[in-house]
């Protein structure tokens, strides 16, 4: 059991293997760096969220405050480069598509599973529902509300490391 060990990490020190985790969340440098740690509070059994819709990395990159860990974060061993953002919207989605190059000198698996060669570029595709992207929970209305504006969206290896951007409006309020 221990040899198998010793053997694949060998494979992975030596990147024949691309150690490519990311991480799902926002890791602050320390706990007071935390939204929750002055915000967090109740009146009437029921829990007040000071932080508003900014929650995880967005309350970070809100403050302009560097964290130990942004979402996304993770070790690898290749570059990718990211070009040819296109965003589709419709009634109830959003789609970005994006072209991946791996300009790096090592194959990489993403996370669709797909083999991306040293010097490869694949298209990748990503589907969100526009109530979750763009909407919040107004308590008032008792609704999802997509407020009108400007949207941004930002591609890249993480969130503190994007490459590329595209605005998008919203014309009127949804409910």
């Amino acid at each position: 059991m221990k040899m198998l060990w010793i053997v694949e990490t060998m494979i992975v020190l030596f990147g024949r293997v691309n150690p490519s985790g990311r991480v799902p969340l926002t890791f602050p440098s320390r706990c007071e760096d935390n939204p929750a740690f002055v915000n967090y509070r109740s009146e009437h059994n029921r829990v007040l969220y000071g932080e508003d819709v900014y929650v995880g990395y967005r309350w970070y990159e809100r403050i302009k405050q560097d964290v130990l860990f942004p979402f996304g974060y993770g070790l690898s061993y290749i570059s990718l480069e990211f070009s040819n953002l296109e965003v589709k919207l419709d009634e109830q989605k959003i789609t970005v598509s994006v072209d991946v190059t791996n300009i790096g000198s090592v194959g990489l698996k993403s996370f669709t599973k797909e083999f991306l060669r040293a010097g490869e570029m694949k298209r990748a595709t990503m589907e969100i529902s526009r109530k979750y992207a763009r909407s919040f929970w107004d308590e008032a209305r008792q609704a999802w509300t997509e407020e009108r504006g400007n949207y941004t969206i930002l591609v890249g290896e993480s969130s503190s490391k994007t490459s590329l951007s595209m605005d998008s409006q919203v014309q009127n309020t949804r409910f």
